[in-house]
């Protein structure tokens, strides 16, 4: 006989760390969906907020073995619904993720999922370096958010898309097994290019735990000024 959704939600809160398994259906409520603010939004079996990649494992591999969908789930900024709770899911928040750590020699950033843009920025700045991508929620949206959609924004006209600065990435897959792809050096590109591949995946191949980034030099000081041409062809040699 198939086991009752209480006694489900029960059985994942007892394998992983106090206060990490939401089950109360008000606390619940607010990782029902995302901006997009779906009104078909599902009501989770549970909402798992992960503090580490093995807490992600267990949540998954509980998941698998019990034919519960997952729905990852960031900062909760996205617009497109990719983080709408269907029916009986767990929705695994990586909100309490947020940690960073800048190798300023390197120029390469170790993130965790949960970190605002805006919080490396500022974690980068402190070393005279700096993060590109800069979607316009830039100040509310996480990393992870950002890696799974292959954010960009204004900058990436000129700089690229979160892509262009993703080294190395540790993902969790579907089994609950832990992949390392990628590196903090250019040359960690032996075999297929999967880092690549899970970047802009949207949570569909795994979830990302550990993002490796690389950094520019920080920005020189902007200066604004207004040109004048007689002509078309004058203004556009200018910009050339």
């Amino acid at each position: 006989m198939d086991a009752r959704p209480d006694d489900l939600a029960a059985a994942l809160a007892a394998q992983l760390p106090d206060d990490a398994v939401v089950l109360d259906a008000v606390r619940m409520e607010k990782y029902r969906r995302d901006r997009a603010d779906d009104p078909g939004a599902g009501m989770p079996l549970a909402v798992v907020r992960a503090t580490s990649t093995e807490d992600v494992q267990t949540a998954v591999r509980f998941a698998a073995a019990h034919g519960i969908p997952v729905v990852p789930r960031g900062a909760g900024s996205g617009l497109s619904g990719g983080a709408t709770a269907v029916d009986g899911c767990i929705v695994l928040s990586l909100e309490r993720m947020r940690g960073v750590r800048i190798d300023a020699a390197t120029r390469v950033a170790y993130v965790e999922p949960g970190l605002m843009n805006a919080e490396l920025k500022a974690a980068a700045a402190e070393h005279g370096l700096w993060y590109p991508p800069d979607p316009s929620s830039y100040e509310i949206c996480s990393i992870g958010g950002n890696v799974a959609t292959n954010a960009g924004g204004l900058c990436c006209v000129k700089y690229g898309v979160t892509t262009d600065y993703v080294l190395g990435l540790t993902v969790v897959l579907a089994d609950g097994s832990v992949v390392e792809l990628g590196g903090p050096r250019l040359k960690d590109v032996a075999g297929l290019p999967l880092t690549k591949l899970f970047v802009g995946s949207e949570g569909t191949l795994g979830i990302v735990t550990r993002a490796v980034l690389k950094l520019l030099p920080a920005q020189r000081r902007p200066a604004t000024l207004v040109a004048s041409f007689p002509s078309l062809e004058g203004s556009t040699a200018a910009v050339m």
